[in-house]
């Protein structure tokens, strides 16, 4: 649970501290529970679920299903299947990284920057689309 919370957190753009305010606890107990030291019990899950009424509190205690009530897409963070894989994701896709090459610096958009396997111009392989709400959509 403490690695859907600090997903959560991170989806609402929100501190420890200001989140802790916004349902009522201590700073202390939000932290031990990202720590792994304690588990939220029912009156902070209660109390999460009665300030954020769009969170998917099943999600939040197992895991199941989306962070938001009302998501079409994906989590902007997907959670493993129980095969280990991520939706959509293959085996051999899990067991070969992709050999796209890792972003070291963000490159100006008038600056060309062709790699050294291709042969031409780079063609788009896939757009991602963040929305406010901490969904994304993937277009091929």
């Amino acid at each position: 649970m403490n690695n859907r919370l600090q997903q959560f957190l991170a989806a609402e753009n929100i501190s420890q501290s200001v989140f802790a305010e916004s349902i009522g606890v201590t700073k202390a107990s939000v932290s031990h529970i990202l720590g792994g030291r304690n588990k939220p019990g029912c009156e902070f899950i209660e109390n999460m679920a009665r300030r954020y009424p769009n969170l998917n509190i099943e999600w939040f205690i197992s895991g199941k299903g989306k962070m938001y009530k009302n998501q079409s897409d994906r989590t902007l963070f997907p959670q493993p299947e129980e095969n280990g894989l991520f939706p959509e994701e293959t085996a051999a896709e899990k067991l070969e990284p992709s050999r796209a090459p890792a972003p070291s610096t963000t490159v100006p958009a008038s600056e060309n920057r062709v790699f050294p396997d291709t042969d031409g111009e780079p063609r788009i392989s896939k757009i991602l689309v963040f929305y406010d709400n901490g969904t994304y959509k993937e277009i091929k």
